[in-house]
């Protein structure tokens, strides 16, 4: 690493953070390049105030590259904003840079300042907005993930457990068996009352998980709606997808200058791999892979529940494509749509008038299904504004007022 340059105050530089839990290391270069000075800080809300303090001491920042805006970097981030400073994202430096150079906080911190200079790291972070729906959709998914090992445990405790106890609970449904668990009482020799009694505490933990699970979900589905109800009124997104989709966004979506821009982000855009005289694509393993879980859920849905995408899946079909072909091309459109509903106010038709009309006329939820040939679920979930469908509910706004 070379050593300081002669900087005179108040010319442009550019900083870079590299960020920890407990630490940030803040380096200053000049607009060539050049090493001005680094120094390390504390985390905290003073720690971060003295970092800014000392990178505008050096001259007029041009741009700040920090590593993990997010995560570790999140408090500099929000002080260098308030400072009105530029904040680019910086991913971490490559393998191959860095068995070259090394690693060291110092090392890192530079490179992060360089990324700023030359324009390799240019994204805006994300801001703050959405931090509440990523902590209630990260606790939502932690609670899944314990009640599926909790419901593991039962069945392979059950696989080894006396004759008697697998006998009588090994053949039961999950939620029947769940119930059953939880109600029992443990007795019998030691071996028998051991195993009940582990079984009855690992059922009562997955109805207290599944508990938790349902009350996190109505908060976030709330919480949601609130900050979009247009994605969150797209056929096929639910609470838990809409939630990944913002989160992968930000709560600025305007950082993503295109859709083809966020599809990439998402890993729903082909990526060139053309050589000599071939031209083609191939499928991206890139990106975020929640979100584009998230978008293959909402295929899925899509494939199974809306009429338009049930007759492009046709025509596809016909035209020779494999499913996985057809779900790729569906991700895609899916992030085109996405994309508008995060950019643009999207306006959703109200609903609220429609249950107080029908109940006004005294038809029953049989009645109106039957008359549109759908499931006395699909009318109340439109209703409640669960599932969104313009056209039937504009049809049914019309039979009511007709009837």
């Amino acid at each position: 690493m070379t050593g300081p340059v002669t900087h005179a105050p108040g010319e442009t530089v550019f900083g870079g953070v590299d960020s920890h839990a407990d630490t940030i290391h803040l380096a200053v270069i000049t607009d060539h390049g050049g090493h001005v000075a680094d120094a390390k800080f504390p985390t905290g809300q003073a720690g971060c105030t003295a970092a800014v303090a000392f990178l505008t001491a050096h001259g007029t920042v041009a741009a700040v590259g920090v590593e993990g805006t997010a995560s570790y970097g999140a408090g500099f981030t929000r002080a260098a904003r308030r400072a009105g400073l530029t904040v680019v994202e910086v991913n971490r430096p490559d393998r191959a840079e860095r068995r070259r150079i090394g690693k060291s906080d110092p090392i890192d911190a530079y490179a992060a300042a360089r990324a700023a200079l030359s324009g390799r790291a240019d994204s805006a972070p994300k801001d703050d907005t959405v931090s509440g729906i990523r902590a209630l959709h990260n606790t939502a998914r932690s609670a899944v993930k314990a009640r599926t090992a909790a419901l593991n445990q039962i069945t392979h405790i059950l696989i080894t457990a006396p004759e008697s106890v697998r006998t009588r609970y090994g053949t039961l449904k999950t939620a029947e068996r769940t119930d059953a668990l939880a109600r029992l009482r443990p007795a019998g020799d030691a071996i028998h009352t051991a195993v009940l009694t582990a079984l009855k505490s690992l059922a009562r933990r997955v109805k207290d998980l599944t508990a938790e699970h349902q009350a996190l979900t109505k908060a976030l589905d709330d919480l949601v709606s609130a900050h979009n109800p247009g994605l969150r009124a797209a056929h096929g997104v639910g609470p838990d997808t809409a939630a990944q989709l913002l989160i992968t966004a930000g709560g600025n979506p305007e950082r993503l200058r295109t859709e083809a821009a966020f599809a990439a982000l998402c890993g729903a855009a082909p990526v060139p791999a053309s050589s000599g005289r071939t031209n083609r694509h191939r499928l991206s393993r890139g990106g975020d892979r929640a979100a584009n879980a998230a978008l293959y859920r909402i295929a899925l849905v899509r494939m199974s529940s809306d009429s338009r995408t049930r007759e492009y899946v046709a025509r596809q079909t016909a035209a020779g494509r494999t499913k996985k072909e057809i779900i790729r091309l569906l991700k895609r459109a899916i992030a085109r749509e996405v994309f508008r509903c995060l950019t643009t106010t999207v306006t959703v038709p109200g609903i609220a008038d429609l249950r107080p009309l029908r109940q006004s006329k005294n038809i029953t939820l049989t009645a109106v299904a039957n008359h549109f040939g759908v499931w006395p679920a699909t009318i109340s979930t439109l209703e409640r504004g669960i599932r969104r469908d313009d056209d039937l509910a504009n049809a049914y706004r019309d039979w009511l007022t007709a009837a």
